[in-house]
């Protein structure tokens, strides 16, 4: 498992800031976790994240997808994204609420079932 800092190094302050850290872009990505098989976080223009969707569209699986900027733009919301997963690029893939990582362990995961 990642290290992560203990919060007992973190002051109250600065916990309260790190919780409200762009924080209605996570309760959409728990909601759509909650609400759908399979879920693919993305951004536009991201080979990885169309290698993922590809993958998914030629098994014929439906999965709910939620894009949040590209190269240029939206990189404090998938930053975000990225704290609250502990998962450091895009995209990130779930599967029945548990992140099975980006396209390379997708096409992994898909092949082992």
């Amino acid at each position: 498992m990642r290290k992560i800092l203990n919060e007992t190094k973190i002051t109250p302050k600065a916990q309260e800031s790190m919780a409200s850290f762009y924080a209605p872009i996570i309760v959409e990505i728990e909601q759509a976790i909650q609400s759908n098989e399979w879920v693919v976080i993305g951004m536009a223009h991201n080979p990885p994240v169309k290698n993922a969707r590809k993958l998914l569209k030629e098994r014929n699986i439906k999965y709910k997808y939620i894009e949040h900027g590209n190269y240029f733009n939206g990189w404090k919301l998938r930053l975000a994204i990225k704290l609250w997963s502990g998962w450091p690029t895009f995209p990130q893939v779930f599967h029945n609420g548990i992140l099975v990582g980006g396209s390379s362990d997708l096409k992994a995961y898909l092949a082992s079932k």
